[in-house]
């Protein structure tokens, strides 16, 4: 048959045939993907949906306001701890009462300080320190070494590890096994049977884990494409490894001072008697409003921390965008100072509003956690349960990419929520689900070489030191730390994740390919099939 006009016109956006697996050959023709009949009026209204460059007006005032309103609050009523603190908290005990006066008076017989030192281990705390900077300062080149093996050889990274994430648990399962048992402290301390049961347990977890990666297995290759191309945009913008870390000392050096006025707030109040048996004794009795400003202040601590995590997703998202949406292949100048002036400043308000719902979801999930330890039955209670994780559950699915969009345009929360949402439905795009199993990967191959260098740790420790048994602490404390440094590589990669996937459905549903290599691999997520086909459309099969 000979080509009409129509086909010759150049294809930008792909999808996978039906006639096809999810992971096909790249190079052979690809059906356009099915869409949603939209009113012209309405598909019109979103194809200006791009990255915000311009100015941007402020939103979210209000809770940008009540956040300054807590903060103000809290350094306020802290400094006011500060000079209305009473100097005899710590001579509390050098007090009496006075049956005349009937008060608290201090006894000068009792006022003498007493200095106690406790000893440890000199070794042990040098050896500590020293394995602990090593590790920080080696995490360094382990990211980045890590960053450029996942760029260029990410499945020969997965493949490679993939034998240790059984192999690891195994060894290590039978290692502390037999290694007890030949112990005569640890076998007297942790029975036979007990250690079988553990031994048992963690063997469980191991088929669980197994299993995972059996059921996953079709997506396999899928993922491995999709972190190459993330590690490939967060290797373009690696100023983020300076910046971000430094927001977190930020925050640190902003809870510094609230940590002093909390330490402050203790000695606010005074020595009174309290009548016990008919004897009186003289003990400290807080000021009322101290509880409240505890809570206060750790209400504060939690959403700061909450909106900073908010806030370094926003960065990576505003810088990554900027990368995705220029024309050319560099970086763009300034990326980093233009997000962090958006985040701090026109988003500050939508920033605040993420993380005090972030704050919530995570409170509210962990009370109800707990409550079902409780023993307390009822139907209403099942419900109210119920209802509450239906709550949660929808909490998360309308949080899921909305600050990533806010960073892009620079639209108030809900907007941001409300537009992605319709964004990724017009395009038949999943708003909750990015190849989830990438994180899990990330997490394996993270574990697979924080285990490595633990154990490496633990041998030069036992060669070249005479800690003996507290080498294994010594390395299981460098193992945690290495495990925290990957673990926010981890966190800064999957947000590139999400990130490129917003931008890939703002260029599909433009019509538009601002990254080929991005389209080519992104192309293969699944189709989201909740929506309602029109006739004469096809169905698309995964």
């Amino acid at each position: 048959m000979g080509s009409t006009e129509e086909d010759k016109k150049p294809i930008s956006l792909y999808e996978s045939s039906p006639s096809q697996p999810l992971l096909s050959n790249y190079t052979s023709q690809i059906e356009e993907p099915p869409r949603i009949d939209q009113p012209e009026s309405d598909s019109a209204q979103y194809l200006h949906i791009t990255y915000n460059y311009g100015p941007r007006s402020f939103k979210d005032i209000p809770f940008l306001i009540l956040f300054l309103i807590l903060v103000l609050c809290t350094f306020g009523f802290g400094i006011f701890a500060i000079f209305h603190r009473n100097t005899n908290y710590s001579n509390a005990s050098f007090y009496s009462y006075n049956s005349s006066s009937t008060s608290c008076v201090k006894d000068s017989l009792l006022s003498e300080n007493w200095v106690f030192f406790t000893s440890s281990s000199s070794h042990f705390v040098k050896d500590l320190i020293w394995t602990l900077v090593i590790t920080l300062i080696l995490s360094v080149p382990i990211c980045f070494g890590l960053l450029l093996l996942l760029k260029h050889y990410t499945k020969q990274i997965f493949y490679a590890s993939l034998p240790f994430f059984i192999v690891i648990p195994i060894f290590i399962n039978v290692y502390w096994f037999v290694a007890c048992t030949i112990s005569s402290t640890c076998s007297d301390g942790f029975p036979l049977v007990y250690r079988i049961l553990v031994l048992v347990f963690v063997f469980l977890i191991i088929g669980v884990i197994i299993w995972i990666l059996v059921l996953n297995w079709h997506r396999i290759e899928l993922t491995i494409r999709i972190i190459g191309v993330a590690s490939d945009a967060l290797s373009r913008n690696l100023g983020l490894f300076g910046v971000l870390p430094l927001l977190t000392i930020g925050l640190l050096v902003y809870y510094s001072p609230i940590i002093v006025f909390l330490v402050f707030a203790r000695f606010n109040g005074k020595i009174v008697p309290k009548e016990s048996d008919g004897e009186y004794t003289c003990v400290w009795k807080q000021d009322s409003w101290v509880p409240a400003y505890f809570a206060l202040a750790i209400l504060t601590m939690l959403w700061s921390a909450a909106a900073m995590v908010e806030a370094q997703v926003y960065v990576i998202s505003g810088t990554v965008a900027q990368w995705y949406f220029s024309n050319l292949d560099e970086t763009p100048r300034r990326s980093i100072r233009n997000s962090l002036r958006n985040a701090f400043g026109p988003s500050s308000g939508t920033i605040c509003l993420s993380g005090l719902l972030i704050f919530v979801v995570r409170f509210v999930r962990a009370a109800v956690d707990s409550s079902r330890h409780e023993d307390t039955p009822g139907f209403i209670i099942l419900i109210l349960r119920c209802c509450v994780n239906a709550f949660l559950a929808a909490v998360d699915f309308l949080n899921k990419f909305t600050i990533n969009f806010a960073a892009i345009t620079g639209e108030a929360y809900c907007s941001s929520a409300r537009m992605t949402y319709e964004l990724l439905k017009r395009n038949l795009l999943s708003p909750v689900f990015v190849e989830t199993i990438s994180t899990r990967l990330l997490a394996g191959i993270v574990f697979v070489l924080s285990a490595i260098y633990a154990i490496a740790a633990c041998a030069i420790l036992k060669a070249a030191s005479d800690l003996g048994v507290d080498s294994y602490y010594v390395a299981l404390l460098a193992w945690l730390l290495l495990i925290v440094v990957l673990g926010f590589f981890v966190h800064v990669l999957d947000n590139v994740i999400e990130t490129v996937y917003v931008c890939y459905a703002i260029d599909r549903d433009r019509g538009d390919v601002c990254k080929q290599d991005v389209h080519e691999v992104y192309v293969y997520l699944p189709i989201s099939r909740n929506h309602r086909q029109t006739p004469g459309s096809r169905d698309v099969v995964v």
